[in-house]
């Protein structure tokens, strides 16, 4: 799991703080005196995983060129209720003006990483590995996809840049699955099993067995006979990934793990 890149994600930070700051932060301004410095502990309120720890750090440092950041749990680690995850000294308008946003990053990279943790553990001593899709939030896709490796998870495809995946849309414009292979390799998305017997004639390496049930599934992996990779794909939730992973398939992706994770409750609390 490789760390973020700070500069990659600033720019990100810096709009973030743009949306949420605006003209000014006028509570604090008439609240706060302006040279206070606190102390803030960024506090856990479930269990869960970490994702996003540094980030929080680079928001205050933007508002704050003099913070004193310290990470005192590490990204991809598990972490329990009322635990310190990390510490923070500097002016207390920076924090309070950068608290919501280092927060939401925070809470949803967070969320992302413990979810993607419940499927992996789910199919733990299958072999089968869970991937995540390109059901991202927009422009957020670089640091969700980096949650879910905090999680356990193993990417798919970045984007449409980066691999092929040849899907229905692809299949009908094309003419059929030995068409659209015909015209490029890569992976492809079957519907049925006379699809999935189709690619597999036509040299397919890898296939995503769209929305199978389970007893197709189990089919699916009798004809194959690892003649190519099987990916599932569509409907799978954590009562049913289990059983989906215990018919020989290679991988499940999960769309659910990005678009439908819900935030880790953290709290940032001042204290003076």
């Amino acid at each position: 799991m490789n760390r973020l890149e700070k500069e990659r994600v600033l720019p990100l930070l810096k709009k973030a703080l743009e949306e949420d700051v605006g003209s000014g932060d006028i509570t604090t301004l008439a609240i706060v005196p302006e040279d206070l410095k606190v102390k803030g502990e960024f506090v856990v309120k479930e269990e869960g995983v970490l994702s996003g720890i540094e980030i929080p750090g680079w928001v205050f440092e933007l508002l704050d060129p003099g913070v004193e950041y310290r990470i005192l749990k590490k990204d991809g680690e598990r972490i329990k209720k009322r635990e310190i995850i990390a510490e923070v000294l500097g002016n207390a308008r920076a924090l309070l003006t950068g608290e919501r946003v280092a927060l939401n990053f925070l809470q949803r990279l967070s969320g992302i990483a413990t979810l993607t943790r419940k499927f992996v553990d789910a199919v733990e001593g299958t072999g089968v590995k869970i991937l995540d899709t390109r059901k991202t939030t927009p422009l957020l896709r670089y640091l969700e996809k980096y949650a879910v490796r905090c999680g356990g998870g193993e990417n798919h495809r970045f984007g449409l840049y980066d691999a092929v995946l040849i899907k229905d849309n692809h299949k009908r414009i094309a003419g059929g699955v030995k068409e659209a292979l015909s015209r490029i390799k890569g992976e492809i998305e079957v519907e049925n099993l006379e699809e999935l017997k189709e690619a597999l004639d036509a040299g397919a390496t890898w296939i995503m067995l769209d929305n199978f049930i389970l007893e197709e599934i189990k089919k699916a992996v009798e004809i194959a006979k690892g003649k190519a990779k099987l990916e599932v794909s569509g409907g799978v939730n954590l009562e049913s990934v289990k059983e989906i992973a215990k018919t020989g398939i290679d991988y499940i992706s999960v769309g659910k793990i990005t678009h439908s994770a819900p935030s880790l409750d953290i709290s940032f609390e001042v204290r003076i």
